[in-house]
This record gives C-alpha cells, sequence and structure tokens, in this order.
C-alpha cells in the first residue's frame, strides 16, 4: 500500500481581492489546488472504512449545508427512477431518503449500511451514487444533482472575518484542501482518504483545471478566473518544496486513470 502523507508540511499560498466583492478577500492554497489529486473511485479507492472499501467516502451519507441545500437535491430526486437508482423503492416513501442526526442535523439516509443513494456493485444501472449517475446520463453537472458537501470534496471553502490593525475588517475566504481534519476528530480514525495519498495524485490535470466548474460555483467566475492565474504563475515558479508531498512521487501524467460510469467523486 502507498502511505498516505503526514498532514502538516509546508504550503505556498496567496491572497487576492474578490473582484466581486471588496468586503472579501481569498485566501487560496496554491499547493492543494496545482496538485494532480483526481478521485479514483472504482479505480483503486479503498474507501474511508476498510470493511466497506466499495462505498468510498459515501459510508456515512451527506449533511445537507441549508434547507435551499436539501430542496435543490430534492428536485433530482424526484426525477430518478428504479433503473437509475438501486433503492428507488424504499427510499422514494415518504422522503425516505433524509434522515435526522442525534444533533438534529437533516442528512441523507443511512440504508443497508452506507447512503442510500450509493448504488451498490452489480446494480445495473451503475455503481457509485445514483445522483452522479444520474447527472452524467442528463446532461447535468453533478455539481447540480448533489448534496453540497458531496460536489465539493475535496476542496473545502471556509470563511473567516479579520480586523486590521486600524479596526477596518473583511471577510477571509479560505479554498484548500479537505483533509481529514475536516471531518471533525473523527476525520482521524477514517482507515483511508484519498487527498493525502499518493495513489490519489495521478491525475492528467492540476485540481484547479480538473475541479474548474466546482470551483466557479464556489467562488464566482471572475475570482475563478483570478485564482487561476495565480495557479499558473505558481506552477511555472514553484520550488519542490512546496509541491503536495502526495504528488512527489510520480511526473505529471498524460492521462487519467479509467473511471466507471457511474462515479462518487
Amino acid at each position: 500500500m502507498v502511505p498516505e502523507v503526514d498532514l502538516d508540511f509546508p504550503r505556498a499560498w496567496t491572497e487576492f481581492g474578490d473582484p466581486d466583492d471588496e468586503s472579501q478577500r481569498y485566501r487560496i492554497d496554491l499547493t492543494w489546488l496545482t496538485s494532480r489529486w483526481t478521485c479514483i473511485f472504482g479505480s483503486g479507492c479503498q474507501g474511508i472504512y476498510a470493511d466497506r472499501p466499495d462505498d468510498g467516502c459515501c459510508t456515512l451519507g451527506a449533511h445537507f449545508s441549508d434547507t435551499k441545500d436539501e430542496k435543490r437535491v430534492r428536485q433530482f430526486v424526484r426525477q430518478l427512477t428504479p433503473a437509475d437508482w438501486q433503492f428507488h423503492d424504499v427510499g422514494s416513501r415518504k422522503r425516505a431518503w433524509v434522515e435526522v442526526d442525534a444533533d438534529g442535523e437533516r442528512k441523507t439516509a443511512v440504508h443497508e449500511g452506507a447512503c442510500i443513494f450509493l448504488n451498490r456493485p452489480g446494480f445495473p444501472g451503475g455503481e457509485g451514487c445514483a445522483l452522479h449517475g444520474f447527472a452524467l446520463s442528463n446532461d447535468h453537472h453533478p455539481l447540480e444533482t448533489k448534496p453540497d458537501v458531496c460536489w465539493q470534496l475535496p476542496v473545502r471553502r471556509q470563511f473567516r472575518e479579520v480586523q486590521r490593525s486600524d479596526a477596518t475588517t473583511y471577510t477571509e475566504v479560505s479554498i484548500g484542501e479537505y483533509d481529514r481534519r475536516g471531518w471533525g476528530e473523527g476525520g482521524h480514525d477514517l482507515d483511508w482518504y484519498c487527498s493525502g495519498n499518493t495513489e490519489a495524485h495521478i491525475g492528467a490535470e492540476p485540481v484547479y483545471e480538473s475541479y474548474r466548474p466546482e470551483l466557479v460555483e464556489l467562488m464566482g467566475q471572475s475570482a475563478y478566473d483570478e485564482l487561476r492565474r495565480h495557479c499558473e504563475d505558481f506552477e511555472r515558479s514553484r520550488q519542490r518544496l512546496t509541491l503536495h508531498p502526495a504528488d512527489a512521487h510520480v511526473a505529471p501524467t498524460d492521462s487519467q486513470p479509467p473511471q466507471r460510469h457511474r462515479i462518487v467523486g
């Protein structure tokens, strides 16, 4: 097994003002966004729990970020058919695809050990997220059909209010790696995780390219264009110290690994 890198290593960051909102500044993890991470579900992903290697990161289900997120997903759940979704009969009954956790937070239900939308190996409609598969088959991007946390992972957006020494303030919007710490304390107990694992750093394109639609959705087009310029400048000038260490074992490849039609990531 190829090892996962340590959580703490030197990273390169940059900052710039939001072109569309003068009250915001972006803080960008250049090391992560220029890394060669790619989703390897169905092509070597071992799952976050050793006893469920086919689940990818879908074992626990997904919490909704807010009511708007749940409502958006609901409109696509209504369009799923038994051919798209293995557990259609169960999930379509009285919104059984939603459950409330111990803290009162709403999330996708867990059914037979994993997210109710996860089609298991051998399902004729394809293995992986039913909402993702539906998007690919119906001219949608998965960020339209899946819960926010699912399509964003493993990119993490965080907000922080910053007060300058002159008492002026701004909102710092950080765009970086959703590493184990992003899962909270339980993240350290995951048996396998992809963002820092060398096995997943084999993509043909850097993350800022392969995740362009997701980053545009998170930032807006103008801010993404600025991010892209910074990433391109960094790639031209970076030193090995600020490469993502999970990238360091391989040279950039010309093609991505084969992926199954219905993938999780």
